[in-house]
């Protein structure tokens, strides 16, 4: 059996791929072509596109190991996406243009830039960073200014169906309107976390922290960028819709025990759910080091003996692949590096240390890296609404950058 390094190494090269033109596949939704070489999450089988969050994931993994024009050619393809379309939508498919994904690319192009500067190509990222900020702001927008998770261009004939999968996957149909139901299932396709116990198909709802987070650090890195660009007026705009989303983010967000929650708006509730969305506020710098105390505070709910569960424990009715027991590489690497950037280095290492284990642990049993692991048992058998897949994406790029975190502790 090759070692996993020689099996990363192998499947990297087969998850590439180059499909400049539009192309029609078996099904209705339709291969949209891309510029550039793309990297797809698996070598064969499922999830042949490039997808939005996954590959801000992808990215790091792909920048450890010194292939940054690759990186940079995925992020020039969701540029390229942007100008067509007005955003990026959930992955280069006809069929996913109906949701985006959570908006990491400002963090992509952060990470591209600090390892390569180049402020000719910082320009075009500021401009397309731009208009997918104005997407998210002008289709996304709460009545409180905060930002949801929604859908477009549901067509209505397909209600039924779209409800009798989603309702497979959960395990039982919920009561309500079709079309509500319906636009709530697919609203947690954007989210990413399809399907979680935390606002599951009432994710319309609700103004996430993870969510609102990422558009605190978006705000954040384009008034950076703009000020490498020279833009100083600019960038003064942007640090002071940070700060506004901010006052917001506490305002709505913030529980008295300190942590932030996702709110629900439709009935001024909170949902409090321990989960590692809770430390999205930590990774994308927002939280002061108080808040980051009671946050740090949540990981005993959270973690066990193989790593990070996405949620705790709960009793919520329903199938989530986004709960306990599973833990997910990109949670991993939020919950670490959240802990990382405020001090919390041997929680940081330990979360580390864990998920690699497992990773190593799994793939001597099976030959393979896995898109998602049950940190509960210790294996690959992770709940799931669908068969698990093999798969390297960025469960390649957790194990990468963990495996440098480790190195130089």
């Amino acid at each position: 059996m090759l070692t996993l390094q020689e099996y990363i190494e192998k499947n990297l090269k087969e998850c590439i791929r180059y499909n400049p033109e539009n192309r029609a596949t078996k099904n209705t939704d339709n291969l949209i072509g891309l510029p550039y070489p793309y990297t797809v999450p698996c070598a064969s089988g499922v999830f042949q596109e490039l997808y939005y969050w996954d590959t801000y994931f992808i990215n790091k993994g792909l920048i450890e190991c010194d292939m940054i024009e690759q990186a940079r050619n995925n992020v020039n393809n969701m540029f390229y996406l942007i100008k067509k379309y007005g955003f990026v939508p959930n992955a280069n498919r006809t069929g996913f243009l109906r949701v985006s994904q959570p908006p990491f690319l400002s963090l992509m192009v952060l990470d591209i830039y600090n390892a390569s500067p180049d402020k000719a190509w910082l320009k075009e990222a500021y401009e397309a960073l731009c208009t997918e900020h104005k997407f998210w702001q002008e289709k996304r927008t709460t009545e409180i200014g905060l930002n949801r998770y929604y859908c477009m261009n549901i067509d209505p004939n397909g209600y039924e169906n779209s409800l009798n999968y989603f309702s497979g996957r959960l395990g039982f149909r919920p009561d309500g309107n079709p079309e509500i139901l319906t636009k709530g299932f697919m609203a947690s396709c954007e989210c990413g976390w399809d399907l979680n116990p935390r606002t599951a198909w009432k994710t319309p709802d609700y103004a996430m922290v993870d969510l609102n987070s990422l558009m605190y650090a978006m705000e954040k890195n384009l008034s950076f960028f703009a000020d490498e660009l020279g833009l100083s007026g600019e960038a003064v705009e942007w640090d002071k819709a940070a700060k506004k989303r901010a006052e917001l983010i506490r305002k709505y967000l913030l529980a008295d025990d300190g942590v932030f929650y996702d709110y629900n708006y439709t009935d001024d509730s909170l949902m409090k759910l321990a989960s590692v969305a809770c430390f999205y506020p930590m990774y994308c710098g927002l939280a002061t080091k108080e808040e980051a105390e009671s946050i740090v505070k949540l990981l005993p709910r959270l973690e066990t003996e193989f790593g990070i569960a996405t949620c705790e424990k709960n009793d919520i009715k329903g199938v989530y692949q986004w709960d306990y027991p599973n833990g997910w590489a990109p949670m991993h690497i939020i919950t670490a590096f959240s802990l990382l950037k405020y001090g919390y280095k041997d929680d940081a290492l330990r979360i580390a240390k864990k998920f690699n284990s497992l990773v190593e642990k799994c793939y001597s049993q099976t030959g393979n890296m896995w898109e998602k692991y049950n940190v509960e048992a210790g294996n690959a058998e992770a709940k799931a609404e669908y068969e698990t897949p093999a798969m390297l994406g960025w469960t390649f790029g957790a194990y990468t950058v963990f495996s440098k975190l480790l190195r130089d502790a």
